[in-house]
């Protein structure tokens, strides 16, 4: 009974070590294939720090990674071909830029098992990628950018503590917003406040939702790390700003394209430990199924100080306000890039 034990234990290490490596060896080379959902500035940023952080792993350690990237811009036949391309080329690890590339990934590895990263899923758990953060539990890991709603509420009242309608922009097709949306409006029906709600599936929809918030005559607008939302924003900044109606929402690259506030992580760091985890699973063997999920601070509200002047408020004024509910206040001015800052 015993050496049938340890020849079940061997069998066992030498499947796993079959499934996901060995330690590197100098000279390795491994390809990557990474899917972006959609052409905006948070998730351009992420893919660019994984990219950074790749090529420095590899002049560190003499390994190769040979990167493959494309855009589905948010059309699922093209995703599911670019995966099928992945999968055709021999990939040996994909990266999923936003939830829905990350569950066309997991629908499309459940047989071949090619590990996958994802990056800026905001609720991993709840759109069923992961059993836990703390034990994937499959083929699958990443990052997540989990917004904390109840944060950005709070800002919301600091800076106008008489704010009585509130209204609520995103894509209701986005899994990212589903939770977020939620969490706001729990937070207002306690809080006695209403809302109105918005929604839009393109930029032109988003446009007349905008436009349709203004006629509401609301006293501010949220929208969470709504992607649709974030790509029309250099096309709604204005809107609000005209009608002196400030626009929180969950990433700083909203605030870069002219939002008032955006509120949470670092998109620049989140791709650094993106490409981290990449480099762990490949180099390293390690089990996506067994590394946990990586969670970040949402901590830091970054303004706009032109959007912040043109509806009337006082960036040293309102710094302090929010002073109290954020980690640090930063000052961005608009552009359409974060290269273009530079």
């Amino acid at each position: 009974m015993k050496k049938l034990l340890s020849v079940l234990l061997t069998l066992t290490l030498v499947f796993s070590l079959a499934a996901f490596g060995t330690a590197f060896a100098e000279g390795a080379s491994y390809k990557v294939g990474i899917c972006n959902f959609v052409d905006d500035a948070s998730l351009n940023q992420i893919i660019a720090n994984i990219r950074s952080q790749l090529d420095s792993i590899s002049a560190e350690k003499g390994v190769i990674f040979e990167i493959q990237e494309d855009n589905c811009n948010t059309d699922a036949n093209v995703m599911n071909q670019i995966i099928a391309n992945f999968i055709a080329d021999d990939v040996d690890l994909m990266v999923a830029i936003a939830t829905p590339v990350a569950m066309g990934m997991q629908a499309a590895t459940e047989d071949n098992q090619i590990p996958v990263v994802f990056a800026a899923v905001s609720d991993p758990v709840g759109a069923g990628i992961v059993e836990s953060l703390e034990a994937p539990g499959a083929n699958l890991t990443g990052t997540s950018d989990y917004l904390d709603t109840n944060a950005v509420m709070n800002l919301i009242f600091a800076a106008d503590p008489d704010a009585d309608l509130v209204g609520l922009l995103y894509n209701v097709s986005e899994d990212a917003s589903t939770a977020a949306i939620a969490a706001a409006k729990a937070y207002l029906e306690e809080k006695g406040v209403k809302y109105v709600e918005r929604t839009g599936t393109t930029v032109d929809e988003v446009m007349l939702a905008a436009e349709a918030l203004v006629s509401d005559k609301v006293d501010a607008v949220f929208t969470p790390t709504d992607n649709t939302i974030m790509t029309a924003e250099l096309a709604i900044y204005e809107t609000f700003a005209e009608a002196g109606i400030p626009h929180y929402t969950g990433a700083d690259s909203f605030a870069l394209n002219g939002a008032f506030l955006g509120y949470g992580v670092d998109y620049a760091n989140l791709g650094v430990e993106t490409g981290n985890m990449v480099a762990d699973i490949l180099m390293n063997g390690k089990n996506p199924a067994e590394v946990p999920v990586m969670t970040f601070d949402n901590g830091t509200a970054t303004v706009n100080t032109e959007t912040c002047e043109a509806i009337g408020f006082d960036y040293d004024a309102i710094s302090e306000a929010f002073a109290p509910f954020c980690t640090k206040v930063q000052p961005i001015t608009t552009a359409d890039s974060f290269d273009d800052l530079a």
